[in-house]
């Protein structure tokens, strides 16, 4: 399922922005994989492994899911270690978030784990600690200077599915003036 919805992303890519398409990695190793999780100390969701194995991320900046960058697995344990730094250092013990059901009330949880990033500290997660009604490994937004968190979907492979069937709709679109895919309403 994973490696069909990589072809038809690719095959939007290879028709709409050939540069996109160019600035995806080659998939992750089993040993690039094995050290994310151990360094995150967490099992990552299957349908995220298996979108690691068809590309460990993107290099440069480009947007290639809706204005942010994919992280490869050395990114994602930086950002995830940016995080991590100010959780430790207390700087979110008085702050609480608005989260949607499902999802909950940090500012931000050693078990969400990036895997987008849009240059300005914002993420899209995948939520390894949801609140009782959530779902392990469910997609949930984090932005660093908004209290909403917002349920994007209940797993990586739902989330990716729905977006690239919006990308084959026409509801995203590649924009060179914002240096990758964004909504179509917001061109």
């Amino acid at each position: 399922m994973m490696a069909h919805t990589w072809q038809l992303f690719e095959g939007w890519l290879a028709q709409h922005w050939p540069e996109g398409l160019a600035c995806l990695n080659p998939p992750a190793s089993d040993a690039q994989i094995a050290q994310l999780e151990a360094q995150l100390a967490v099992k990552l969701p299957a349908d995220f492994i298996a979108c690691l194995k068809v590309h460990n991320g993107q290099s440069g900046s480009a947007s290639i899911f809706d204005g942010m960058e994919f992280l490869s697995c050395e990114e994602i344990y930086r950002q995830w270690q940016v995080w991590q730094g100010l959780l430790d250092g207390g700087d979110f013990d008085d702050i609480t978030s608005e989260p949607d059901d499902g999802i909950k009330d940090d500012w931000w949880n050693a078990k969400w784990i990036p895997f987008t990033h849009n240059g300005s500290g914002d993420h899209l997660c995948l939520d390894l600690d949801p609140d009782e009604s959530g779902s392990v490994g469910q997609v949930i937004s984090m932005w660093h200077d908004m209290e909403a968190r917002e349920l994007k979907a209940t797993s990586f492979a739902d989330y990716f599915q729905a977006y690239v069937s919006g990308l084959i709709a026409g509801e995203y679109v590649y924009a060179e003036a914002y240096g990758g895919i964004i909504k179509a309403d917001e061109v």
